[in-house]
């Protein structure tokens, strides 16, 4: 006898559909699973056929075998338990399901039947509503994370007996024990939560904004918020320099409060990307509603960062997805994991590959930054304050912790001085004013991006970035002889039009004048610093 059933696996943060297919034939009693299943998928057959049994059911004394199709695909996981259970309880006829309905089935068995949660159901559940199917039935604790795709039914199973209804007292009813005629099974009897989920996003869009500080309590520090404004408004990488004290650190983990809010598309993709590394916690009854900030501590290493493992998970460049990437104290981290940061930032996303396979995460970040001058972090200061105790050997080593390739993908190079003796207390810019500043900017960008494949002024390049940027004879004239003088790279010179696109736009002008390029040639301050230091050598 023959029975087919769909499953699903995760395959990096996407789901994967695979066909569960059941032979049962007459010979040793004997169940094998075939199609590159991992060592979770093999040890299945005792949890099945304990749940099977503990159910009520009978597990058949045949030899079972169990392949899962596409069989050149590894898979891996514990989502199939449910679908290879009712495959066998299906093909040996204890259990009819509705033929009406096209059905996904995800879900891990205990050894009593019930079911428990797994990873990635998000991602699974877009995917049938993709390939056309009706329905979904998931453990009852991820229907919430399952009801958030709209256009497909979710179903929440506790147990597995939960599938037999009640017999009705017929005088038949002997007769079909341990056989469910076709049609007495609806799976509208069970759990069913279906939620408009833009909806219930955008009423909940403030969700969170009481965890977050404001820029109106940093005093001072006003050109490190123009520059911060500027990065937020074209999603431009960030690094701000400068002694211990002044704010680095606070300035930063304010930036989330003047990001535009997330758009449906990338509120998907966020919450794809937490679903699949098993982020979500408690549920989850609407779409990611804030952009992620992420800030790893210096000893990751560059799995952690990039993702890995033998099935490789999403590392912290793929958490940060559509949001900020947060390096504090960026020379303190090993070189050779600061190095990987480099095909992401242009690429935006990671390839891993493995002996088997090769898998995509998504990793369109802003890459936000802080470092002190020095070692001891004085270097610069005014002579009445503390003083350096660094030699410029140990403050060459410790700035070439960073790569000047790494450098040059850096767009906002700032330095954050310590703020004057007897600062007075004035009322600066709110995270909501500048907020508005970016959104406007924002605004602007989508107009001028429709139809096209990007949305930030950061993701220009090629002949599209130069007949976005479009500078006036004036800005050209100094922008070449800016990069002949500092020597800097084509790809600074690249960097340097983006923003001064970006700077346009917050000032509403559409073309590009020498104040543009003059304040943004001002934040590659590392540039013109390391320039300075070659000629005094």
């Amino acid at each position: 006898m023959y029975g087919k059933l769909f499953g699903a696996c995760l395959y990096g943060i996407d789901g994967v559909l695979i066909e569960v297919e059941t032979d049962l034939s007459n010979g040793l009693p004997q169940t094998s699973i075939i199609g590159l299943p991992d060592s979770a998928i093999r040890e299945a057959v005792e949890r099945v056929r304990a749940a099977i049994k503990n159910c009520g059911f009978q597990y058949p004394l045949q030899r079972i075998t169990i392949n899962l199709a596409p069989a050149d695909l590894r898979k891996e996981g514990s989502s199939f338990d449910l679908a290879i259970a009712l495959a066998v309880l299906t093909t040996s006829e204890q259990l009819i399901l509705p033929a009406n309905k096209k059905t996904l089935f995800l879900g891990e068995l205990a050894l009593d039947g019930s079911l428990r949660p797994v990873p990635g159901i998000l991602s699974m559940v877009d995917l049938a509503r993709r390939q056309g199917f009706d329905s979904v039935v998931v453990p009852i604790e991820n229907v919430t994370e399952g009801s958030v795709i709209q256009g497909i039914e979710v179903y929440g199973l506790r147990h597995l007996r939960d599938l037999v209804p009640s017999v009705s007292g017929d005088a038949d009813s002997s007769k079909s024990k341990g056989k469910i005629q076709q049609g007495r099974i609806q799976l509208e009897d069970y759990a069913h939560l279906s939620t408009n989920t833009y909806a219930s996003r955008k009423e909940s869009s403030e969700e969170g904004s009481y965890l977050m500080e404001d820029y109106i309590d940093v005093l001072g520090q006003q050109h490190v918020k123009r520059a911060l404004t500027i990065a937020a408004a074209g999603m431009h990488n960030i690094m701000l320099v400068g002694p211990p004290g002044t704010g680095k650190t606070m300035l930063i983990k304010r930036l989330p409060t003047i990001l535009p809010p997330l758009t449906d598309q990338e509120a998907l993709e966020v919450t794809k990307v937490l679903s699949a590394s098993g982020k979500l916690k408690n549920g989850l009854s609407r779409l990611a509603t804030v952009r992620p900030f992420r800030s790893p501590h210096h000893t990751i290493s560059a799995a952690g960062l990039i993702g890995g493992g033998t099935i490789p998970k999403p590392g912290e460049v793929s958490l940060a997805h559509r949001g900020i990437l947060f390096l504090d104290e960026l020379p303190e981290f090993n070189r050779q994991v600061l190095e990987v940061l480099r095909q992401p930032l242009e690429d935006r996303h990671v390839t891993l590959s493995r002996a088997r396979a090769a898998f995509t995460f998504p990793a369109h970040f802003m890459l936000a930054a802080s470092m002190n001058p020095c070692p001891c972090g004085y270097a610069g200061n005014d002579p009445k304050q503390q003083r350096c105790t660094c030699t410029p050997h140990k403050i060459a080593a410790y700035r070439a912790k960073i790569s000047g390739p790494l450098l040059d993908r850096i767009d906002l190079q700032v330095e954050v001085p310590r703020p004057k003796e007897g600062l007075e207390v004035k009322i600066t810019s709110s995270s909501a004013d500048l907020q508005a500043q970016v959104l406007a900017a924002q605004k602007i960008q989508e107009e001028r991006y429709k139809g096209l494949p990007i949305s930030w002024n950061s993701e220009l390049s090629g002949s599209l970035l130069r007949r976005t940027a479009v500078l006036d004879k004036p800005a050209e004239d100094m922008l070449h002889q800016t990069i002949d003088a500092l020597g800097l790279s084509m790809r600074s010179y690249d960097r340097i039009l983006k923003m001064a696109r970006t700077i346009a736009d917050l000032a509403v002008e559409e073309q590009i004048t020498t104040l543009h390029v003059a304040e943004a040639i001002q934040y590659r301050n590392l540039d013109v610093r390391s320039v300075a230091m070659q000629e005094y050598e």
